[in-house]
């Protein structure tokens, strides 16, 4: 969340970048902050009005002097203070919940924008594919090789799940490995609980706002995670990281899981939109000085997934108005796909800055023996569902074969394309 502190003594500058990702009001939280101070203030003058009292009334006591007047004042003076602690921590808990509404500012770098219609381009690698033949979408080329099973899928848990089969669940299973291999040298890999408690969620900024787009557990109030940077940003909630270990580099294998709400219509075929799915995420832990050196690093991994597969992408930056609501700044790498004659969108690396640490507690000590607020950032790397899908169309054959890229084949046994009728053992 946003500092109080900071809103209160850059106002201007705090109000015009949050109108740059949309209308955003400071008035309530300040008006609210306003009037804790004041009654803070009448709080601490009544605390020395009881003390002074309690002096005079030991005083009298043992002059022989009467303390019955005094003493209805004390009353008078403790009903009074008990009143104005509880609006008091009313009031906290309207800041609190104001605070936690607003999202965070944009870097004053980002590109100004409303839609993504606005995202700059910032690299372009490989070249996407040219065929001569009519092109199959991946859900059709994984259907006809027994592969991908979307009716069974529908059948068991209802719209927008799949099921992969044989060579489908092996290639799902040779990619999360690969993945995990490209990233487990140099982030600290992670198997994190796939439930999170309310609390976690709301440090990563995933509650309030979205909690229509969550699976939620009623009969605890937990959710299944939506993305492994929920369990993983939490790794050092209401921990103090020390100064020479920054930054923290983690990545996790994990189902996700995501309602999709307000998504009707969209992409409602195949693997890109669905209520579960794969994904391999990295989380930083850094010092604020070197967060956004570490996001042009985390990016390069990210993207290193793609060119090692050998298929075609783009990597966007998040204008203002796309940008998502805990995130300082946002690249979307974008991969080729060939049945929708476009790119979309395989990964979202992002810097939160102090956001999720404010909400989380995570600090760190500096070398000045201070404590500070982390900065923490993540990135997919990448969801394995789109890259199955984005590995089908791009190196689909006219016979509906795939090959299968040299950098997959040791996980695949050494099997180098993917046939229809193909031995699933």
């Amino acid at each position: 969340m946003l500092d109080i502190k900071r809103i209160r003594s850059n106002y201007n500058e705090v109000s015009e970048l949050l109108q740059r990702k949309g209308s955003y009001s400071l008035e309530k939280v300040v008006a609210y902050d306003d009037e804790r101070r004041s009654l803070m203030s009448k709080s601490e003058a009544i605390k020395a009005r009881q003390n002074q009292a309690s002096k005079e009334v030991s005083r009298m006591k043992a002059e022989g002097l009467d303390t019955e007047g005094i003493l209805s004042e004390m009353k008078e003076i403790s009903n009074e203070a008990k009143e104005l602690q509880a609006r008091i921590n009313e009031l906290a808990e309207a800041i609190n919940s104001e605070l936690l509404s607003i999202p965070n500012t944009p870097s004053p770098n980002v590109t100004i924008g409303k839609s993504e219609l606005d995202n700059p381009v910032v690299r372009e690698w490989g070249d996407p594919p040219e065929f001569s033949f009519d092109i199959a979408a991946h859900w059709d080329i994984g259907t006809s090789l027994g592969i991908l099973d979307f009716e069974t899928a529908v059948k068991i848990s209802g719209a927008r799940f799949s099921m992969w089969r044989g060579m489908g669940a092996k290639l799902e299973r040779a990619l999360i490995s690969f993945m995990l291999d490209m990233h487990s040298d140099k982030y600290t890999e992670i198997i994190p609980p796939l439930m999170v408690t309310r609390k976690t969620l709301t440090s990563t900024g995933h509650l309030p706002k979205f909690e229509e787009d969550a699976f939620r557990i009623d009969s605890v109030d937990s959710f299944m995670i939506p993305t492994a940077e929920v369990p993983l940003t939490s790794i050092y909630a209401d921990e103090i990281i020390p100064y020479e270990s920054l930054p923290q580099l983690f990545c996790a294998f994990t189902p996700c899981f995501r309602a999709e709400a307000g998504s009707a219509g969209r992409d409602t075929r195949g693997l890109i939109r669905n209520h579960q799915f794969d994904k391999v995420e990295l989380v930083k832990f850094s010092h604020p000085d070197d967060s956004y050196e570490q996001l042009e690093s985390l990016t390069k991994d990210a993207q290193r997934v793609l060119e090692t597969l050998g298929i075609a992408y783009r990597t966007v930056e998040l204008c203002t108005g796309d940008m998502g609501f805990a995130s300082a700044k946002t690249y979307d790498i974008e991969v080729w796909m060939p049945s929708y004659n476009r790119y979309v969108e395989i990964s979202s690396c992002s810097n939160m800055e102090d956001y999720q640490a404010r909400r989380a507690n995570i600090r760190y000590r500096g070398k000045d023996g201070k404590l500070a607020y982390a900065h923490t950032l993540n990135g997919s790397a990448l969801a394995v569902g789109r890259t199955f899908a984005a590995l089908l169309e791009n190196y689909q054959t006219e016979d509906g074969s795939v090959i299968v890229p040299e950098a997959l084949r040791p996980y695949l046994g050494g099997i180098d394309i993917i046939r229809n009728g193909q031995e699933q053992a």
